[in-house]
Protein backbone atom coordinates (compact mmCIF):
# COMPACT_ATOMS: atom_id res chain seq x y z
CA UNK A 1 0.00 0.00 0.00
CA UNK A 2 1.70 3.51 -0.85
CA UNK A 3 2.09 5.58 1.67
CA UNK A 4 -0.05 8.64 1.93
CA UNK A 5 1.24 12.42 0.59
CA UNK A 6 0.04 14.15 3.48
CA UNK A 7 -1.17 13.56 6.74
CA UNK A 8 -2.33 15.68 9.64
CA UNK A 9 -3.35 14.49 13.37
CA UNK A 10 -5.51 16.95 14.79
CA UNK A 11 -2.58 19.98 13.92
CA UNK A 12 -3.44 23.54 15.25
CA UNK A 13 -2.06 26.77 15.02
CA UNK A 14 -2.93 29.24 17.73
CA UNK A 15 -2.31 32.92 18.26
CA UNK A 16 -2.96 34.25 21.10
CA UNK A 17 -5.81 33.53 22.33
CA UNK A 18 -7.18 32.63 18.68
CA UNK A 19 -6.79 29.23 17.14
CA UNK A 20 -6.63 29.98 13.31
CA UNK A 21 -6.60 26.45 12.80
CA UNK A 22 -8.60 24.25 15.45
CA UNK A 23 -7.93 20.98 15.15
CA UNK A 24 -7.58 18.90 11.34
CA UNK A 25 -7.26 15.55 10.39
CA UNK A 26 -6.58 15.20 7.16
CA UNK A 27 -5.07 11.79 5.13
CA UNK A 28 -4.55 12.74 1.03
CA UNK A 29 -3.20 10.42 -0.90
CA UNK A 30 -0.11 10.19 -2.95
CA UNK A 31 -0.89 11.33 -6.97
CA UNK A 32 -4.33 13.31 -5.45
CA UNK A 33 -5.29 16.47 -5.81
CA UNK A 34 -7.24 17.55 -2.86
CA UNK A 35 -9.18 20.82 -2.88
CA UNK A 36 -8.71 22.82 0.19
CA UNK A 37 -12.01 25.42 0.44
CA UNK A 38 -12.59 27.93 2.97
CA UNK A 39 -13.29 31.77 2.65
CA UNK A 40 -10.70 34.15 3.72
CA UNK A 41 -10.02 34.31 7.52
CA UNK A 42 -10.78 30.16 7.50
CA UNK A 43 -7.55 29.10 8.40
CA UNK A 44 -6.50 28.18 4.91
CA UNK A 45 -3.14 29.81 4.48
CA UNK A 46 -2.02 29.00 8.28
CA UNK A 47 -2.94 25.12 7.67
CA UNK A 48 -0.58 25.11 4.54
CA UNK A 49 2.29 27.20 6.38
CA UNK A 50 2.42 24.73 8.64
CA UNK A 51 2.59 21.82 6.41
CA UNK A 52 5.61 23.98 5.02
CA UNK A 53 6.78 23.77 7.90
CA UNK A 54 7.10 27.58 7.95
CA UNK A 55 4.92 27.72 11.26
CA UNK A 56 5.58 25.32 13.77
CA UNK A 57 1.83 23.78 15.13
CA UNK A 58 0.45 24.53 18.40
CA UNK A 59 -0.45 20.86 18.90
CA UNK A 60 -1.12 17.89 16.82
CA UNK A 61 1.27 16.65 14.07
CA UNK A 62 1.58 17.02 10.27
CA UNK A 63 4.03 14.65 8.07
CA UNK A 64 4.59 15.67 4.32
CA UNK A 65 6.46 12.92 2.09
CA UNK A 66 7.06 10.89 5.01
CA UNK A 67 8.92 13.48 7.21
CA UNK A 68 7.46 15.18 10.06
CA UNK A 69 6.71 18.50 9.52
CA UNK A 70 8.54 19.73 13.32
CA UNK A 71 11.30 16.98 13.75
CA UNK A 72 12.06 17.02 9.75
CA UNK A 73 11.70 20.36 8.39
CA UNK A 74 15.09 20.32 6.01
CA UNK A 75 13.81 16.82 4.51
CA UNK A 76 10.27 18.20 4.39
CA UNK A 77 11.26 20.85 2.19
CA UNK A 78 13.29 19.23 -0.12
CA UNK A 79 10.29 17.15 -1.21
CA UNK A 80 7.83 19.99 -1.75
CA UNK A 81 6.98 22.88 -4.27
CA UNK A 82 5.46 25.35 -2.70
CA UNK A 83 3.63 28.85 -4.80
CA UNK A 84 1.98 31.04 -1.45
CA UNK A 85 -0.83 33.53 -2.74
CA UNK A 86 1.41 36.32 -3.64
CA UNK A 87 4.72 35.25 -6.27
CA UNK A 88 8.24 36.62 -4.80
CA UNK A 89 9.75 37.39 -7.89
CA UNK A 90 12.61 39.68 -9.10
CA UNK A 91 11.82 42.64 -11.88
CA UNK A 92 14.99 42.74 -12.68
CA UNK A 93 15.88 39.68 -13.49
CA UNK A 94 14.65 37.09 -17.09
CA UNK A 95 12.19 34.27 -16.12
CA UNK A 96 15.26 32.47 -17.48
CA UNK A 97 17.81 33.43 -14.80
CA UNK A 98 15.34 33.34 -11.89
CA UNK A 99 14.40 29.30 -12.74
CA UNK A 100 18.59 28.81 -13.01
CA UNK A 101 18.94 30.63 -9.64
CA UNK A 102 15.86 28.43 -8.00
CA UNK A 103 18.26 25.36 -9.03
CA UNK A 104 21.26 27.05 -7.65
CA UNK A 105 19.59 27.08 -4.11
CA UNK A 106 18.55 23.18 -4.60
CA UNK A 107 22.15 22.52 -5.37
CA UNK A 108 21.70 21.71 -8.65
CA UNK A 109 24.87 21.62 -10.94
CA UNK A 110 24.69 24.28 -14.23
CA UNK A 111 24.57 21.24 -16.29
CA UNK A 112 21.54 19.53 -14.10
CA UNK A 113 19.87 23.37 -14.10
CA UNK A 114 19.97 23.56 -18.00
CA UNK A 115 18.54 20.42 -18.38
CA UNK A 116 15.78 20.82 -15.81
CA UNK A 117 14.51 24.52 -16.78
CA UNK A 118 13.75 22.96 -20.42
CA UNK A 119 11.72 20.40 -18.56
CA UNK A 120 10.01 22.90 -16.49
CA UNK A 121 8.59 25.49 -19.45
CA UNK A 122 7.46 21.45 -21.08
CA UNK A 123 5.01 21.60 -18.28
CA UNK A 124 4.48 25.34 -17.75
CA UNK A 125 3.93 27.63 -20.66
CA UNK A 126 5.62 30.27 -20.64
CA UNK A 127 6.78 30.90 -24.25
CA UNK A 128 9.55 33.22 -25.67
CA UNK A 129 8.25 35.67 -22.26
CA UNK A 130 11.04 33.52 -20.50
CA UNK A 131 13.96 35.51 -21.70
CA UNK A 132 12.25 38.91 -21.00
CA UNK A 133 12.73 40.52 -18.13
CA UNK A 134 10.00 39.60 -15.33
CA UNK A 135 8.73 43.55 -15.02
CA UNK A 136 7.14 43.04 -18.94
CA UNK A 137 5.33 40.08 -17.44
CA UNK A 138 1.11 40.38 -16.90
CA UNK A 139 -0.26 39.06 -13.26
CA UNK A 140 -0.61 35.97 -14.95
CA UNK A 141 2.62 34.76 -16.78
CA UNK A 142 4.23 35.77 -13.38
CA UNK A 143 1.51 33.53 -11.60
CA UNK A 144 3.05 30.57 -13.76
CA UNK A 145 6.53 31.70 -13.67
CA UNK A 146 6.12 31.42 -9.91
CA UNK A 147 4.69 27.93 -10.54
CA UNK A 148 7.55 26.72 -12.77
CA UNK A 149 10.07 28.19 -9.72
CA UNK A 150 8.27 25.86 -7.82
CA UNK A 151 8.65 22.29 -9.63
CA UNK A 152 12.49 23.27 -10.50
CA UNK A 153 13.49 20.60 -7.58
CA UNK A 154 10.95 17.92 -9.11
CA UNK A 155 8.84 18.17 -5.76
CA UNK A 156 6.91 14.97 -4.96
CA UNK A 157 4.21 17.63 -3.32
CA UNK A 158 3.22 21.01 -4.97
CA UNK A 159 1.73 23.27 -2.84
CA UNK A 160 -0.76 26.01 -4.11
CA UNK A 161 -1.92 28.79 -1.93
CA UNK A 162 -5.06 30.42 -4.20
CA UNK A 163 -3.14 30.15 -7.05
CA UNK A 164 -5.62 31.86 -9.67
CA UNK A 165 -7.13 34.77 -7.12
CA UNK A 166 -6.83 38.45 -8.95
CA UNK A 167 -6.14 36.15 -12.27
CA UNK A 168 -8.42 37.10 -15.27
CA UNK A 169 -10.93 33.88 -16.47
CA UNK A 170 -8.19 33.36 -19.43
CA UNK A 171 -5.11 33.07 -17.16
CA UNK A 172 -7.19 31.32 -14.51
CA UNK A 173 -7.99 28.57 -17.01
CA UNK A 174 -4.11 27.80 -18.52
CA UNK A 175 -3.35 28.03 -14.43
CA UNK A 176 -5.55 25.17 -14.16
CA UNK A 177 -4.48 23.08 -17.77
CA UNK A 178 -0.95 22.90 -15.95
CA UNK A 179 -2.28 21.57 -12.90
CA UNK A 180 -3.97 18.97 -14.13
CA UNK A 181 -0.98 18.05 -16.50
CA UNK A 182 1.10 18.13 -13.10
CA UNK A 183 -0.82 15.83 -12.23
CA UNK A 184 -1.86 13.34 -14.81
CA UNK A 185 1.32 12.87 -16.54
CA UNK A 186 3.94 13.81 -13.87
CA UNK A 187 1.92 11.84 -10.87
CA UNK A 188 2.53 15.24 -8.50
CA UNK A 189 0.48 15.05 -5.12
CA UNK A 190 -1.22 18.95 -5.61
CA UNK A 191 -2.55 20.50 -2.65
CA UNK A 192 -4.70 23.34 -3.61
CA UNK A 193 -6.26 25.99 -1.15
CA UNK A 194 -9.09 28.22 -2.95
CA UNK A 195 -11.95 30.09 -1.88
CA UNK A 196 -13.73 29.40 -5.97
CA UNK A 197 -16.29 27.08 -5.88
CA UNK A 198 -15.43 26.34 -9.72
CA UNK A 199 -11.65 25.73 -9.15
CA UNK A 200 -12.11 23.25 -6.28
CA UNK A 201 -15.00 21.47 -8.79
CA UNK A 202 -13.01 21.70 -11.22
CA UNK A 203 -9.72 20.27 -10.21
CA UNK A 204 -10.24 18.52 -6.80
CA UNK A 205 -10.31 14.59 -6.75
CA UNK A 206 -11.57 15.41 -3.37
CA UNK A 207 -12.38 18.42 -1.26
CA UNK A 208 -12.21 19.73 2.14
CA UNK A 209 -13.85 22.35 3.60
CA UNK A 210 -12.82 24.21 6.67
CA UNK A 211 -14.66 26.90 8.47
CA UNK A 212 -13.51 28.86 11.26
CA UNK A 213 -10.23 26.65 11.80
CA UNK A 214 -11.98 23.52 11.61
CA UNK A 215 -12.61 20.70 8.97
CA UNK A 216 -16.44 20.68 8.63
CA UNK A 217 -16.79 18.71 5.35
CA UNK A 218 -15.03 16.16 3.35
CA UNK A 219 -15.65 13.86 0.48
CA UNK A 220 -15.45 14.17 -3.69
CA UNK A 221 -17.44 17.07 -4.92
CA UNK A 222 -20.06 15.44 -5.89
CA UNK A 223 -20.43 13.25 -2.74
CA UNK A 224 -20.80 16.73 -1.05
CA UNK A 225 -23.24 18.14 -3.48
CA UNK A 226 -25.27 15.25 -3.12
CA UNK A 227 -25.73 15.83 0.76
CA UNK A 228 -28.04 19.12 0.12
CA UNK A 229 -29.76 17.09 -2.06
CA UNK A 230 -30.90 15.19 -5.36
CA UNK A 231 -30.28 16.62 -8.95
CA UNK A 232 -33.45 17.92 -10.56
CA UNK A 233 -33.98 17.53 -14.25
CA UNK A 234 -36.86 20.43 -14.98
CA UNK A 235 -38.93 19.76 -18.14
CA UNK A 236 -41.49 22.62 -19.51
CA UNK A 237 -44.07 20.87 -21.70
CA UNK A 238 -47.08 21.79 -23.17
CA UNK A 239 -49.65 19.86 -21.65
CA UNK A 240 -49.01 16.94 -19.00
CA UNK A 241 -50.61 13.48 -19.36
CA UNK A 242 -50.83 10.35 -16.79
CA UNK A 243 -48.77 8.67 -19.33
CA UNK A 244 -46.27 11.23 -19.18
CA UNK A 245 -45.87 10.92 -15.58
CA UNK A 246 -46.22 6.94 -15.44
CA UNK A 247 -43.71 6.84 -18.34
CA UNK A 248 -40.93 9.01 -16.17
CA UNK A 249 -41.87 7.16 -13.25
CA UNK A 250 -40.80 4.17 -14.43
CA UNK A 251 -36.75 5.17 -15.63
CA UNK A 252 -34.54 4.00 -13.77
CA UNK A 253 -32.73 6.42 -11.62
CA UNK A 254 -35.74 8.70 -11.03
CA UNK A 255 -36.54 9.12 -7.61
CA UNK A 256 -39.57 11.18 -7.46
CA UNK A 257 -41.56 12.87 -10.42
CA UNK A 258 -43.23 15.86 -9.10
CA UNK A 259 -45.61 17.56 -11.66
CA UNK A 260 -47.35 21.57 -11.44
CA UNK A 261 -48.94 22.59 -14.45
CA UNK A 262 -47.08 22.37 -17.47
CA UNK A 263 -43.45 21.78 -15.57
CA UNK A 264 -42.37 18.48 -14.46
CA UNK A 265 -39.57 17.89 -12.23
CA UNK A 266 -38.09 14.72 -12.04
CA UNK A 267 -35.81 13.86 -8.77
CA UNK A 268 -32.67 11.89 -9.16
CA UNK A 269 -29.06 10.88 -7.73
CA UNK A 270 -27.25 11.05 -10.67
CA UNK A 271 -29.11 13.58 -13.05
CA UNK A 272 -26.67 13.39 -15.83
CA UNK A 273 -26.67 9.71 -16.28
CA UNK A 274 -30.63 9.88 -16.22
CA UNK A 275 -31.33 13.14 -18.60
CA UNK A 276 -31.08 11.19 -22.04
CA UNK A 277 -33.55 8.21 -20.58
CA UNK A 278 -35.91 10.88 -19.16
CA UNK A 279 -36.13 13.07 -22.83
CA UNK A 280 -36.48 9.52 -24.28
CA UNK A 281 -39.89 8.99 -22.16
CA UNK A 282 -41.01 11.99 -22.80
CA UNK A 283 -40.88 11.61 -26.73
CA UNK A 284 -42.18 7.92 -26.00
CA UNK A 285 -44.99 9.69 -24.61
CA UNK A 286 -46.21 11.52 -27.23
CA UNK A 287 -45.40 14.62 -24.98
CA UNK A 288 -44.01 17.83 -26.74
CA UNK A 289 -41.05 19.12 -24.70
CA UNK A 290 -40.55 23.35 -24.24
CA UNK A 291 -37.19 22.80 -22.74
CA UNK A 292 -35.31 20.53 -20.85
CA UNK A 293 -32.67 21.74 -18.33
CA UNK A 294 -30.62 19.88 -15.11
CA UNK A 295 -30.16 21.66 -11.92
CA UNK A 296 -27.56 20.17 -9.72
CA UNK A 297 -26.69 21.47 -5.97
CA UNK A 298 -23.46 23.26 -6.29
CA UNK A 299 -20.39 23.76 -3.38
CA UNK A 300 -22.17 26.61 -2.26
CA UNK A 301 -24.81 24.75 -1.73
CA UNK A 302 -22.99 22.26 0.43
CA UNK A 303 -21.22 25.73 2.48
CA UNK A 304 -24.06 27.52 3.35
CA UNK A 305 -25.91 23.76 4.64
CA UNK A 306 -22.76 23.71 6.73
CA UNK A 307 -22.02 26.81 8.06
CA UNK A 308 -25.12 29.14 7.31
CA UNK A 309 -23.48 31.51 5.03
CA UNK A 310 -22.25 31.36 1.27
CA UNK A 311 -18.91 30.96 0.86
CA UNK A 312 -18.09 34.06 -1.56
CA UNK A 313 -20.36 35.93 0.51
CA UNK A 314 -18.18 35.56 3.79
CA UNK A 315 -15.84 38.71 4.77
CA UNK A 316 -12.50 37.69 6.62
CA UNK A 317 -12.49 36.85 10.25
CA UNK A 318 -11.87 39.76 12.21
CA UNK A 319 -9.59 37.50 15.08
CA UNK A 320 -7.85 35.71 12.51
CA UNK A 321 -6.81 38.94 10.70
CA UNK A 322 -6.00 40.11 13.61
CA UNK A 323 -3.81 37.74 14.43
CA UNK A 324 -0.27 39.53 14.17
CA UNK A 325 -1.26 41.75 17.03
CA UNK A 326 -1.90 38.73 19.54
CA UNK A 327 1.53 37.51 18.80
CA UNK A 328 2.91 40.96 18.21
CA UNK A 329 4.75 39.49 15.07
CA UNK A 330 3.31 40.03 11.74
CA UNK A 331 5.00 37.37 10.56
CA UNK A 332 3.07 35.09 12.43
CA UNK A 333 -0.08 36.36 10.63
CA UNK A 334 -2.28 34.57 8.17
CA UNK A 335 -2.65 38.11 6.47
CA UNK A 336 1.52 38.38 6.52
CA UNK A 337 3.44 39.69 3.18
CA UNK A 338 3.95 36.13 1.80
CA UNK A 339 6.35 38.01 -0.76
CA UNK A 340 8.63 38.08 2.27
CA UNK A 341 10.03 34.65 1.35
CA UNK A 342 13.65 35.42 1.80
CA UNK A 343 12.63 34.65 5.87
CA UNK A 344 12.76 30.92 5.00
CA UNK A 345 16.20 30.79 3.86
CA UNK A 346 17.26 32.44 7.06
CA UNK A 347 14.86 31.13 9.94
CA UNK A 348 13.54 28.15 10.87
CA UNK A 349 9.91 27.14 11.97
CA UNK A 350 8.01 29.68 14.17
CA UNK A 351 8.41 28.10 17.33
CA UNK A 352 10.66 26.15 19.75
CA UNK A 353 11.47 22.77 20.04
CA UNK A 354 13.19 20.19 17.51
CA UNK A 355 13.75 21.18 14.32
CA UNK A 356 13.99 24.96 14.88
CA UNK A 357 17.85 24.64 14.25
CA UNK A 358 19.29 26.25 10.83
CA UNK A 359 18.03 25.28 7.74
CA UNK A 360 20.51 24.33 4.87
CA UNK A 361 20.92 25.86 1.70
CA UNK A 362 19.85 23.90 -0.46
CA UNK A 363 16.10 23.81 1.35
CA UNK A 364 15.78 27.46 0.79
CA UNK A 365 12.26 28.12 0.28
CA UNK A 366 11.30 24.93 -0.76
CA UNK A 367 10.40 26.05 -4.44
CA UNK A 368 9.71 30.17 -3.18
CA UNK A 369 13.00 31.48 -3.19
CA UNK A 370 13.57 35.43 -2.61
CA UNK A 371 15.61 36.63 -5.70
CA UNK A 372 16.08 39.82 -5.50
Amino acid sequence: MTEPAIVTEDIARQFGDYWAVAGVDLEIAAGEIYGFLGPNGAGKSTLVRMLCTLLRPTRGRGVVAGFDVARDPEKVRLRIGVALQDAALDDRQTGRELLDLQGRLYGLRRDERSVRVEQVLRLVDIGTAIDRLIKTYSGGMKRRLDLAAALIHDPDILFLDEPTTGLDPESRAAVWDEVRSLNEQHGTTIFLTTQYLEEADELADRVGIISRGRLVAEGTPDELKRTVGTDVIVARVESLTDTTLRSLQAVPGVDEVVATRNEVMVHADNGGAVMSPVALALHQAGTTVVSLTLRTPTLDDVFLQLTGTHLQGEVTSDAEGQSAEHTGDAGHAEHEDHSRHAEFAARPPQGDGPGSGPVPHADAQAGMAETS
